[in-house]
């Protein structure tokens, strides 16, 4: 049976290094014990309804202790995410129906005063870091005394508590960048295969150093770094929140050989200052997602290291790999049954034509929505909401809600999320390519595109970026760029530019693109226009404002 629960297990009497945290490391054997306890705990907490726990907390120690503790006692993780605030993040909670939560102090101020749901009482918030404790109402056991209590458990009884590869281990939330987070299911079975199955694609062993710098609520940090360290018997080495300038310090430090990531992670820290010995470590394989093209090899061949970026989701329904010979700006191929789809008529839609410098041609037609035809064996759907179940498994196929399409040599290319079409001047077309092309500009880090609306008809295209530092816009060279760029779609240019110094993102650095949109150009940050086409770029002034923001509402 292969199950979190049982690799856990596996580790009981294995005294190699397991975990490493700051100046501290522990073996497999600590850590297993450690997590003995907190199972214990769990059980001795156990209320009627969903055994589910809340981990608040960032990638410290105690989360390694809680994962593996509620995987012994077959109790769910629910991972809480730092990053929402007030009623959305009660919301998380009382929807996911915790009966326990893991926090800090600082954390647990995030949740005051708000509505956590009946299970969770303010008596049922384990505070890690206080001394005085909020299980006693009266603030009589702290969480050491907690602990104390069941120093030296025994591993509970495996057939007792009965967990099978079918038992839910985590509910894990989408991110939530276009509306309200799903909580997907994770089985215990399928974390531990996809932690297998990792493990053997990038041949990771006991010797092998995991660095794990993305939020462990999150997916890739479970799925694509802690299960394949789990399953290799591999070390973890946590950082507490990603930091770019401390990458290679954390690479040398643990003499890291794996890291995952998500989002724009590379990005940043390609930002960073470069030196010659940058290859100088340890660093052999990355695997993650989103990263963009360019930054894959010139990370690659900075720090002396292979780089797979591949596509995939939370929920399991689909995958895309890259391979060897795929061509620039595409994801690679698809597993068998993987289409692209046209929401309208459910039709296949015609393979992408691109003409002598790659420009995608037949965009309007091409671009659907990536379906695969079996991924819906692998969803193992939402907690309690059937209707978002509904829209991910239609006919028995698995509809990402990811647009894309797919050229004549089944390779896929990534058109953004349902949500990032545009329409100008009758043309649809979809932000990702666009965003790739304005990233090969030497001066910028990031680029995010998105539709602001036009003032006769449609959209225009407005492009946040966020620059190299010490770099400053340069309009006459950034025309000169876009002029350049031979596959750019004659549409595709931004009409409007905004310059910021950090871009609204989720916790895992992706980019929260309705707040660009809703802010448009009313932000504090410098914003440049072409007030019509092919003009050249200059700064919109407040009486531009008012006159777009007129000229918009009489339309």
């Amino acid at each position: 049976m292969q199950t979190i629960d049982q690799l856990i297990r596996d580790r009981e009497d294995d005294d190699r290094i397991g975990l490493a945290f700051s100046d501290r490391t522990w073996t497999h054997a600590e850590v297993v014990r450690a997590q003995t306890e907190r199972a214990a705990l769990l059980l001795s907490m156990r209320q009627p309804g969903p055994f589910h726990v809340a981990l608040l907390l960032d990638n410290v120690p105690e989360y390694i202790f809680w994962m593996g503790g509620a995987a012994l006692a077959g109790a769910v993780v629910v991972g809480g995410n730092p990053t929402h605030r007030g009623d959305e993040l009660a919301r998380d909670l009382s929807h996911t129906e915790c009966q326990l939560l893991v926090t800090t102090t600082d954390y647990r101020r995030l949740v005051d005063g708000h509505d956590l749901g009946p299970a969770l009482p303010t008596e049922r918030i384990l505070v890690i870091d206080d001394p005085t404790g909020d299980r006693d109402p009266d603030g009589g056991t702290d969480y050491s005394a907690l602990l104390a209590d069941v120093a030296g458990a025994p591993l509970p009884d495996q057939e007792a508590v009965g967990v099978t590869e079918d038992s839910l281990g985590l509910l894990l939330f989408t991110s939530g960048t276009s509306g309200a987070p799903k909580a997907c299911l994770c089985s215990q079975g399928r974390l531990a295969r996809i932690g297998a199955i990792v493990a053997q694609m990038y041949e990771l062993t006991s010797d092998d150093v995991c660095y794990m710098a993305m939020p462990l609520f999150h997916s890739n940090a479970l799925m694509a770094g802690w299960a394949p360290a789990l399953a290799a018997g591999a070390t973890a080495a946590l950082r507490e929140r990603f930091s770019a300038s401390q990458f290679l310090v954390d690479v040398r430090r643990y003499g890291v050989t794996y890291f995952n990531y998500v989002g724009k992670p590379l990005s940043y820290i390609l930002a960073t200052p470069e030196h010659p010995d940058d290859a100088d470590n340890t660093l052999r394989r990355c695997f993650g997602n989103e990263a963009a093209e360019a930054d894959v090899a010139r990370f690659a061949e900075r720090f002396g290291c292979t780089v797979q970026d591949a596509y995939g989701s939370t929920e399991g329904g689909a995958a895309i790999q890259r391979t060897p010979d795929t061509p620039r700006g595409a994801l690679g191929r698809a597993l068998p049954g993987t289409m692209i789809v046209d929401t309208e008529t459910g039709e296949e839609c015609p393979r992408a034509v691109f003409d002598a410098n790659g420009r995608l041609l037949n965009a309007e037609e091409a671009i659907g929505e990536m379906v695969s035809q079996t991924g819906a064996t692998g969803f193992e759907g939402y907690w309690r909401n059937a209707e978002a179940e509904q829209a991910r498994v239609k006919n028995g196929w698995y509809w990402t809600g990811d647009l894309g399409y797919r050229d004549e040599d089944d390779f896929f290319y990534f058109g953004g999320r349902d949500y990032d079409w545009l329409r100008v001047d009758g043309e649809n077309f979809a932000s990702a390519p666009v965003e790739g092309i304005l990233q090969r500009h030497p001066d910028v880090v990031l680029a995010s595109v998105y539709a602001v609306p036009d003032t006769v008809v449609g959209d225009q295209v407005m492009a946040t970026l966020l620059l190299h530092d010490g770099r400053s816009f340069d309009p006459e060279g950034f025309e000169a760029f876009l002029s350049g760029e031979e596959d750019l779609g004659t549409k595709w240019a931004p009409r409007f530019v905004r310059v910021t110094d950090k871009l609204p993102e989720t916790a895992t650095t992706k980019v929260v693109k309705r707040v660009l949109r809703n802010e448009a150009w009313h932000c504090e940050e410098p914003v440049w226009w072409q007030p019509a086409k092919d003009a050249a770029y200059r700064r919109l002034t407040a009486d531009d404002i008012d006159e777009l923001d007129r000229v918009i509402a009489e339309r």
